[in-house]
């Protein structure tokens, strides 16, 4: 293997053509032909792998010879990451959330600024980061046997009625039914298809889980691993003609699904998903671009990390998005069914 080769099979390359700046701090990259070191996110122009050494700090970089760059200033210490990083403790010690003028005048920095660079560095607003906060909480409580209107409480909501209205989003059911363990009913059916089994379940809400493999048991066991306490049973007819509609997704990419879907996830992963959502078939994009999309250039990696946290292949299509490179990367289903899916859709006619 060459160089160039080790390189790129590098997973230290991908953050650094992402310029991702939470790879700020695990490693530095220095450049043979420059002769300089420079951090992860560094805005310079990208050297060639070939030319690349990385190192497990900047010391390390300097002891090799190297020279620190004067875009990024590697050997200097994170000064913003540092007050980023207290505003996500004043967030979490907090009673409620708060307000963004508050977080700015801690960390010295105007409104806009925080808020720009809060999102950059963490895929979320600071107010999408208490959210966040507060839906873990509130799971966290009632599976420690709190009553919901304690664990409403001490998760730090407002209202109990705000409460109640995101629950659905995050719990699929009302805070006090999560208390009182009332299972979920879920449907299911596995179906045969071009790409394998397909396992597609629904619950009163709409599609929570479309899954793709080589057998069906691996499917249903991943379904009940994640709905450990939902009732799981057969679909009835009408349910098998929902499933018959995702059947022909898989066999013909262009066609629509009309259908309604159960999405539970975080606030950022929602808002990678409904992107998803938005490339149009036959077309994609890569993890860079798609968070720069949304707002947040520095991204690509937490945007890589929705993308596989997506449970509802083909209805939200994460097999759209590829490296910067052109190259597949991982995919839930595997890579073999990516690669499928992106040569039906590219063959659908306009």
């Amino acid at each position: 293997m060459n160089r160039d080769s080790a390189v790129i099979r590098d997973p230290r390359w991908q953050q650094i053509v992402d310029r991702d700046p939470r790879a700020n701090g695990q490693f530095v990259y220095a450049v043979v032909t420059t002769g300089i070191y420079c951090l992860p996110s560094c805005p310079s122009r990208r050297a060639r792998p070939e030319n690349i050494r990385f190192y497990a700090s900047a010391d390390a970089a300097q002891q090799a010879g190297y020279r620190p760059c004067r875009r990024c200033r590697p050997d200097q210490p994170d000064a913003l990451g540092e007050r980023l990083t207290a505003i996500c403790r004043q967030i979490e010690q907090a009673e409620s959330m708060p307000t963004l003028e508050t977080l700015a005048r801690q960390a010295g920095l105007s409104r806009y600024h925080l808020q720009r660079q809060f999102k950059a560095r963490l895929g979320l607003t600071p107010r999408q980061y208490g959210q966040a906060l507060r839906d873990r909480r509130l799971r966290e409580a009632l599976q420690g046997g709190k009553s919901a209107t304690r664990a409403i409480i001490d998760a730090g909501y407002s209202s109990t009625s705000h409460a109640h209205r995101h629950s659905e989003k995050v719990l699929g059911m009302r805070p006090s039914q999560y208390a009182r363990g009332e299972a979920q009913t879920i449907y299911f059916a596995v179906a045969a298809t071009s790409l394998g089994a397909l396992l597609v379940a629904e619950t009163r809400r709409g599609l929570c889980a479309i899954s793709l493999g080589d057998e069906p048991a691996p499917l249903v066991e991943e379904l009940q691993e994640r709905f450990a306490g939902a009732t799981l049973i057969g679909g009835d007819r009408d349910f098998e003609q929902r499933v018959a509609q995702v059947v022909a997704l898989v066999e013909q990419p262009g066609l629509p699904l009309p259908l309604p879907l159960d999405i539970r996830g975080t606030v950022f992963q929602q808002r990678v998903w409904q992107a998803l959502r938005d490339i149009p078939v036959g077309e994609t994009v890569s993890y860079q671009a798609l968070a720069e999309r949304l707002g947040m250039p520095g991204g690509a990696r937490a945007v890589a990390r929705a993308c596989a946290s997506n449970t509802l292949a083909l209805a939200i299509p994460c097999h759209r998005v590829i490296r910067t490179d052109g190259g597949l990367s991982g995919y839930r289903w595997g890579i073999e069914r990516k690669q499928c899916l992106l040569d039906r859709e590219k063959a659908v006619d306009p």
